[in-house]
């Protein structure tokens, strides 16, 4: 079983800025998609952002708006969304999720997923 931790999160205000990390506990970290999902009360888990094995290719929600960043450095196994102009309706928990050897935007893609952490942007 793959341990995914994520970190980062909590209460900023309307415009504010916020970094999540995502550490996992794998042996050959650069063959695993690092992917972000978030989920509202009453919604279902959506996509957010994804960096793929191998050469890092991005991928982004199409609600991320350029507002987003995600990147990852292999040697110490960990992913980050860096999230800036955020609004109120960003609030969620944020899931970080784990494929190896292959990457995607939905749900089924990933195998591995983390506890998640809280996200809330004030107004």
């Amino acid at each position: 079983q793959v341990q995914l931790i994520e970190s980062g999160g909590g209460l900023v205000q309307d415009g504010g800025s916020l970094r999540l990390s995502c550490t996992a506990a794998v042996r050959t970290f650069s063959s695993w998609t690092l992917a972000w999902f978030r989920q509202a009360p009453g919604k279902e888990r959506a996509f957010v952002a994804a960096i793929s094995w191998g050469g890092g290719t991005k991928y982004y929600g199409e609600f991320v708006e350029e507002r987003f960043n995600i990147s990852r450095v292999d040697a110490d196994n960990t992913a980050y969304l860096q999230m800036n102009s955020l609004k109120p309706e960003d609030t969620a928990i944020y899931y970080c999720a784990a494929a190896q050897f292959k990457v995607g935007r939905v749900v089924g893609a990933y195998d591995h997923w983390g506890p998640g952490t809280q996200v809330t942007v004030s107004s």
